[in-house]
């Protein structure tokens, strides 16, 4: 069974965050070759560092925190395409049919070949339209290989709002490199941590065949 890794490598220095929000970083605690009998680290970064799943309390105040998130639409059958935009708004025509009968959908765009350690300062994101669409297509999750489902400067958040109306859970940043367009098992699970707005993921795609 071939297993997909769809998750961005986590590295202090060569993972971009968001522009002003707190970078991933560790430091060493206790270390054996200092005669520790462990070694031990702290971490310190933004739950929206590399791929991770946005909580909804991240844009309703009165939305689930990453523990009280439903699991199933993290895990189950997911349809990857692709679609070559590097900006813009997705278009209904560039997702159609390709939707229907996806729960869960997974876009391929050129920012996967891309350096992951520079943030992109334009990316593809969803407008009202395009989020209804999914909506309407039965879609749970959304998963994209950019920073966010809404452009950088948004401050209404259309996409993350539509979205959530029709309870469709969110994961970003994935990397889609090398991954054929086609049908498979995804695994995303969060992370049960309670109070915050997102968490980390790890997300593999299997193989169905």
């Amino acid at each position: 069974m071939t297993i997909y890794d769809i998750t961005r490598t986590t590295q202090m220095g060569r993972t971009a965050e968001w522009p002003g929000d707190v970078p991933f970083s560790f430091q060493r605690t206790a270390q054996m070759a200092e005669g520790a009998s462990v070694n031990l680290t702290a971490i310190t970064l933004s739950p929206h560092v590399g791929t991770h799943a946005d909580a909804h309390y991240h844009y309703s105040d009165d939305g689930e925190h990453p523990d009280q998130m439903p699991l199933a639409p993290f895990i189950g059958r997911a349809r990857v395409i692709s679609i070559p935009r590097e900006r813009g708004a997705f278009t209904v025509e560039e997702l159609g049919e390709r939707v229907r009968g996806a729960e869960r959908l997974l876009i391929h765009t050129p920012h996967s070949e891309s350096d992951l350690s520079v943030f992109p300062l334009e990316f593809p994101y969803f407008d009202a339209a395009a989020a209804d669409w999914l909506g309407a297509c039965g879609v749970q999750l959304i998963g994209v290989d950019v920073p966010s489902v809404d452009h950088l400067t948004s401050k209404d958040l259309i996409g993350h709002h539509t979205l959530y109306r029709h309870r469709i859970v969110i994961v970003e940043s994935l990397t889609l490199a090398g991954v054929p367009d086609g049908d498979y098992e995804l695994i995303a699970l969060p992370l049960k941590i309670a109070d915050v707005c997102a968490t980390p993921v790890r997300a593999i795609l299997r193989d169905l065949r």
